[in-house]
């Protein structure tokens, strides 16, 4: 039996072993916590005793190709509060503040004091993207409170810091396109939802010390971190060429009565560059949540799930790039490519329009059997559907479907916006579905594919990746990052190309297109009137090319369920692709080609010149020199008395022959004469019909009377100038 000191040694050397390990695992834990994880301790130790205020950094402008601003941030301020430092105030007191908060901010008083008074929290944002001059109301109230409090040590708990907030200067323009931004600043469609990495930037930061329950230390120094602002994005779109297209839209929806909405696309065929993308109906991007037309403004809430719904279903719905439809006979081109490449056919091919049956299924052409017999040339002038038939037919549905797939319609383009939707095609095709599919029916495609297609057409076989970002760049306008064109595959040959393009210049000249036909430019391109799965709704298109023998723009109209006089692509959709060439043309300096047919066209229009302040003798000389006409009205009539007054004013553009009705004295009122119907009337029957009622007349266009710049039994001033849009009728 051990003695009792020796158990007392082993006791003593027990507890000294057990605290001397006790000291090492102390040691080995502070050693591990200063250096191992000292810097993660550190990290929270200045999260504890700092709070930060986040600084907004500026969102990247987006621009067009000539970097007009589409979409800009501005710097505005956010309205926060510390509910750490208004808990020490007495109920009274936090009454007072939302009331005032409420009041300047334009927000319900109990939204504000349940903000401000809210439990465990610390930053509490009352309202962001406040105006400048707002934040200076609540500075201003702030001194004034803080002035009050100063003796007792109170304080607010409210902070002013800077904020962004998104504005578009164009409103409407290719909005689209640009996208809008939500609450947060972030993009939710179009390309600020895209490009949304690159613009959105890196916040900053505010730092203030707070003591143990979160409050600000007084007197303390805040620390701020600057944000990186974000990057600019610049488009493609060229702003002036996306005004033309949308204004040529907005007409053409109006003067036929377009029901469902109109794109169009105005492509560069040599690098797949879009110039314009315009989707109808559209909306304003500084307020893209507004009523869509037809609902109640009173009632309509844009941020319900309904509203949301609807406006995504309407105005926000990007058609040149969502939407599928049957292309009609604007497909013909493809088919007629796929031909001329494979060399089954041939521009002088002999053909013909006489109904054609496939596996018991009769096709005819849109003017059944009224061509005859006739060259491959004359069948696409005409847009005989048989002819098309028999080219798939003669190429096989292996190697059409090949050249289907090759000019990109079984995929998507790729193109930078989201929610592109995807073609519908036959699973397994027939040759009834490749018949039928050989003049543009029953499968669908995306207008964005259609006008890609036609670039490979247009620039010597080439299918482009449409591009519609050019270029990043920072604030400086240093380029960060440049988008090169794509070249996705090489389709057709250019021998192919050529011959195709002169061939569709002569649908322009001569056939179904003469509507599109524009003075001195050389365009080339195709009609489409497909009909669609509804009952009596039909889409009019036309696809356009020009200069045909040196192409620079490609142009892609649809209108969606025209309700006017006539639905077809050739009558209503030609004529606004027409003049979205000529104007787009004219902008980019493209020289004027005039041949005979222009020249013999434009001799038949004259400008009016300026002869008040002339004696009517010298009024008389100038007016004959031009080709003109004329009436002398007032109590003088001699040949010295001087002219007062003229109509049509100077500078009006009008028909040869017309009359100017010349004023002697200034009448107190003008001799009043009504309009008469020019419906469906030739230009010369238009024309004699305006002169005995005492009007003039300015052609646009030739065929029959589509439209008139004033309403039939109108009255107007003797000598006014009605402006008359001519259009074939008998066209697909």
């Amino acid at each position: 039996m051990a003695s009792p000191g020796v158990a007392m040694k082993k006791r003593l050397l027990f507890l000294m072993l057990a605290f001397t390990s006790l000291v090492i695992a102390l040691i080995v834990r502070v050693g591990w916590i200063q250096i191992v994880e000292g810097e993660k301790y550190q990290e929270m130790a200045f999260e504890q005793q700092n709070r930060d205020r986040e600084i907004t950094p500026k969102r990247g402008s987006i621009m067009d190709k000539n970097m007009k601003i589409l979409a800009m941030s501005a710097t505005v301020e956010r309205i926060v509060a510390n509910p750490q430092e208004i808990k020490k105030l007495s109920a009274d007191e936090k009454e007072r503040i939302a009331e005032k908060l409420a009041q300047i901010l334009q927000l319900k008083k109990e939204d504000v004091l349940k903000r401000i008074t809210r439990n465990n929290s610390s930053y509490e944002v009352v309202k962001k993207q406040v105006e400048k001059e707002v934040g200076n109301e609540v500075r201003k109230w702030k001194e004034e409170l803080n002035k009050e409090w100063e003796k007792e040590e109170k304080s607010t708990g409210i902070y002013i810091d800077e904020d962004t907030k998104r504005y578009y200067p164009e409103n409407n323009l290719a909005a689209h396109v640009v996208g809008f931004t939500g609450a947060d600043n972030q993009g939710l469609s179009g390309i600020e939802q895209v490009m949304e990495n690159y613009l959105k930037g890196v916040p900053g930061k505010i730092l203030s010390e707070t003591d143990a329950i979160g409050r600000y230390v007084p007197f303390s120094e805040e620390k701020r971190i600057d944000p990186q602002n974000g990057l600019n994005v610049v488009l493609t779109i060229d702003e002036n060429i996306q005004y033309f297209a949308s204004n040529a839209l907005d007409k053409a929806i109006e003067d036929n009565k377009v029901l469902n909405g109109a794109t169009a696309i105005v492509m560069d065929p040599r690098n797949g560059d879009i110039l314009a993308m315009v989707s109808k109906p559209d909306f304003d991007l500084n307020n893209p949540r507004s009523a869509p037309p037809g609902e109640n403004t009173e009632t309509w809430n844009g941020y319900s799930s309904d509203g949301v719904a609807k406006l995504s279903k309407t105005v926000w719905r990007n058609k040149c790039v969502m939407d599928t439809y049957e292309p009609g006979s604007t497909f013909k081109a493809i088919t007629s490519a796929a031909g001329l490449e494979e060399g089954v056919v041939t521009p002088d091919t002999m053909t013909s329009d006489r109904t054609i049956n496939v596996l018991g299924s009769n096709i005819n052409c849109w003017k059944p059997n009224a061509h005859g017999t006739e060259t491959f040339r004359e069948a696409v002038y005409n847009s005989c559907n048989p002819a098309f038939v028999k080219v798939a037919q003669s190429l096989g549905i292996d190697t059409f479907y090949k050249y289907v797939r090759a000019f990109g319609f079984y995929d998507k383009t790729g193109i930078s916006l989201p929610g592109e939707g995807k073609s519908m095609w036959h699973d397994k095709p027939s040759e009834i579905d490749m018949a039928v599919a050989s003049f543009g029916q029953r499968f669908q495609i995306t207008p964005i594919q259609l006008i890609s297609a036609y670039g490979a057409i247009a620039n010597g076989g080439k299918l482009m990746k449409p591009r519609l970002v050019k270029e990043l760049t920072d604030e400086n306008g240093n380029v960060v990052q440049k988008f090169e064109p794509e070249v996705v595959r090489n389709v057709i040959s250019q021998n192919t190309s050529e011959t195709l393009r002169g061939v569709l210049e002569g649908v322009v000249s001569e056939g179904t297109g003469k509507n599109a036909y524009v003075k001195g430019y050389r365009v080339a391109g195709k009609t489409g009137t497909s009909q669609t799965i509804v009952n009596g709704v039909y889409v009019a298109s036309f696809s356009a090319i020009a200069p045909a023998d040196n192409p620079v723009i490609c142009v892609l109209i649809a209108l969606d369920n025209p309700r006017g006089d006539t639905y077809y692509g050739g009558v209503i959709a030609a004529p606004v692709a027409g003049k979205i060439v000529e104007d787009t043309l004219n902008y980019l300096g493209v020289e004027r080609r005039y041949n005979e047919k222009d020249l013999k066209v434009m001799a038949e229009e004259v400008y009016v010149p300026d002869i008040r302040g002339k004696t009517v003798e010298e009024a008389k000389k100038v007016l004959k020199d031009k080709g003109l006409e004329w009436k002398i009205e007032g109590d003088n009539k001699g040949n010295s008395t001087i002219v007062k007054k003229q109509t049509p004013k100077a500078g009006a553009s009008i028909a040869k022959s017309s009359v100017v009705i010349v004023y002697t004295d200034t009448p107190d009122a003008e001799k009043m004469v009504k309009v008469p119907d020019l419906t469906k009337k030739t230009v010369d029957e238009a024309t004699q019909a305006l002169n005995d009622a005492g009007l003039n007349i300015k052609i646009n266009g030739i065929g029959n009377a589509m439209n008139q710049s004033f309403e039939a039994d109108k009255e107007v001033p003797e000598g006014t100038v009605i402006e008359v849009d001519f259009r074939y009728l008998d066209t697909d």
